[in-house]
């Protein structure tokens, strides 16, 4: 590590949004209630899934994943966020923002992954439903549940020590509510053109390559619908998969947009308004967005409601 590397620095301001002091206690109330809906939406699909013996398909194992990927991603989010709100101003180490990146970077990665098999999933359903069962068997859901969250800790890790290798003389402000990529970049005093063309690269088999390969399916999945005779067998088959493509429109729309495209100019003053739709606004949509036209959902939702309300 150079000499004087982060030496001046012993902790990162974080500005959040800097809203007039009348705002703070309805922006920290809406947060927290957007939370506390994120939380119990997608635990509960989480208990759903796991309880309920008519939700034991692929399709409901890879979004209960999702639903534990988007907990561990406002969680370490969304507190600190609150903190900002009410204090305008907070601090945080080095090493702590660091991790919060990390952590960050390591969720939305994972998400991504789990997005694509999700996507594989739904083009085995449809293409290939005579097989589906035999394919996507338990030992295949498993492996590639995990290997997205292995695969998504595990490539973060490189733009994590790379963001860390970079020194920090000063200013230590970082104008946002959590300690994101963008700001690293522009605190540092270093010349960050490697790196941030090396992240850029390292971001290509993460988001990138996901994405293309999502498309790629849901193309051959609109060409298998397509080629079904009945309007209602074509609208039942679309159906399966229009939850997953308006998450995935929202998700890597703004994620290509923040970290693949050069922050400068007018797209740095959009990266927090961006920030938002993947770690608030997507987390609270995704919950409703499966279970709004999800029949199975619904009646295990109203199962699990019935009995309580019995007991």
């Amino acid at each position: 590590m150079p000499e004087g590397n982060q030496s001046s620095i012993l902790f990162f301001r974080l500005l959040g949004f800097q809203n007039p002091n009348s705002l703070k206690v309805p922006l920290f109330c809406l947060f927290l209630a957007i939370y506390m809906i994120i939380l119990l939406g997608n635990l509960l699909i989480m208990i759903m899934v796991i309880s309920s013996r008519k939700l034991q398909s692929p399709m409901y194992f890879f979004l209960c994943h999702l639903s534990l990927c988007d907990v561990f991603c406002t969680t370490n989010i969304i507190p600190t966020m609150l903190h900002i709100v009410m204090l305008d101003v907070i601090s945080m180490p080095v090493l702590e923002c660091f991790l919060q990146f990390y952590v960050f970077g390591s969720s939305t990665s994972t998400e991504s992954f789990l997005l694509t098999v999700m996507s594989y999933d739904r083009y085995l359903a449809i293409c290939d439903p005579l097989h589906y069962f035999t394919i996507m068997d338990f030992r295949l859901r498993l492996l590639l549940a995990m290997g997205s969250w292995v695969l998504g800790f595990a490539l973060t890790l490189i733009p994590g020590i790379l963001v860390t290798t970079l020194q920090y003389c000063g200013p230590n402000v970082i104008d946002h509510f959590f300690c994101d990529l963008a700001p690293f970049l522009k605190l540092s005093c270093s010349d960050v053109y490697v790196v941030q063309t090396e992240i850029i690269v390292f971001s290509v088999p993460i988001i990138l390559l996901p994405f293309l390969y999502i498309i790629t399916s849901y193309v051959n999945i609109f060409v298998s619908i397509m080629k079904i005779s009945s309007t209602t067998g074509r609208e039942k088959a679309f159906s399966t998969c229009s939850s997953h493509l308006t998450i995935v429109c929202m998700y890597y729309g703004t994620l290509i947009i923040v970290y693949m495209v050069p922050a400068n100019g007018h797209l740095s003053s959009l990266n927090k308004s961006l920030s938002l739709l993947y770690i608030v606004i997507t987390p609270l949509l995704n919950p409703v967005v499966y279970s709004l036209r999800n029949k199975e959902l619904q009646a295990a939702m109203q199962k699990i409601i019935c009995n309580k309300i019995l007991v």
